[in-house]
């Protein structure tokens, strides 16, 4: 079978018994399945600090040079990098930005649960004793457009404002996003390399929790836009940056490769049913997996 990378949400840390029971899962759907579980520090207190403060760009660089280190990744008939890929929650969106900014890395599957692909429009609350959380939010509060919280605070590299007349992202969002803007091919000069990325995929399934309150709004898991003043939710499809092809999702799902998923439940609750199925349909051995394009 494919190797499987995993990539943890927010306050979460690569060693957790959770996220290794979900690899278990893959690798008995999957037997000899090698899962890597993404990380951006060994230790795991330092690891769920870097998914609140740090620069994303050096933290997805950093993944691409450790996986491009890892000889069970590499496939040495290709000499490539061959994978399926995980996200949960921020994880989704930056291994996407993985996808298409790694050099040598092909993803067959990418799969993603509760993402923010279409940014949030404000940053979650903290509970009580998180204190990481709440020093990551009062950075952020107030000047999450400044050149230092977008390049030092995670959550806020992925905050998106919206024109509502537009339906664009906003002035200061394009100007100012350290991460997403760029990430979504939302500039004025696109990346065609991430288009073309993207579009290579041969499955993009997006899931998102039906009872999601964590993610505003919980529709960016699909890419949708929703406008902030009269809450109207404006499907991908009918987005400019689908219609225009700004990114390859529409290439991607002329070939049948895109997939708009929902689950029950809040977010991050994860129903094994659900991950068995997707597994086994998406995951495994190189073979034509899911709703394969005809030939």
């Amino acid at each position: 079978p494919l190797p499987l990378l995993i990539w943890h949400g927010l306050g979460d840390t690569h060693d957790a018994e959770g996220l290794h029971s979900v690899g278990s899962l893959a690798e008995s759907i999957h037997p000899q399945t090698y899962t890597y579980y993404i990380r951006i520090d060994d230790d795991s207190g330092e690891d769920r600090k870097a998914t609140f403060f740090g620069n994303l760009t050096a933290q997805v660089e950093k993944v691409c040079g450790d996986i491009q280190a890892d000889p069970k990744l590499l496939d040495p008939t290709t000499g490539t990098i061959r994978v399926d890929a995980l996200g949960f929650s921020q994880g989704g969106q930056f291994l996407r930005g993985l996808v298409q900014t790694c050099e040598g890395l092909s993803v067959r599957s990418l799969v993603t649960f509760g993402s923010q692909h279409n940014g949030i429009a404000e940053l979650k609350a903290c509970g009580t004793w998180d204190l990481l959380c709440k020093g990551a939010l009062a950075l952020a509060r107030g000047n999450i457009w400044s050149a230092y919280v977008q390049s030092h605070v995670i959550p806020a590299q992925y905050f998106r404002s919206v024109n509502d007349t537009t339906g664009l992202g906003s002035e200061e969002y394009l100007s100012s996003s350290g991460w997403l803007a760029r990430m979504n091919n939302e500039l004025e000069v696109k990346n065609s390399t991430y288009k073309q990325r993207i579009s290579e995929l041969e499955n993009f399934v997006m899931f998102i929790f039906e009872e999601d309150t964590t993610v505003i709004p919980k529709e960016s898991g699909w890419f949708a836009e929703v406008n902030g003043t009269d809450g109207k939710v404006t499907e991908l499809r009918e987005r400019r940056m689908f219609k225009e092809d700004w990114l390859g999702l529409r290439e991607l799902d002329e070939k049948g490769g895109l997939v708009f998923e929902t689950t029950e439940g809040e977010h991050m609750q994860l129903d094994e049913e659900v991950l068995r199925r997707t597994f086994g349909r998406y995951f495994g051995p190189e073979r034509r997996v899911g709703r394969a394009s005809v030939e």
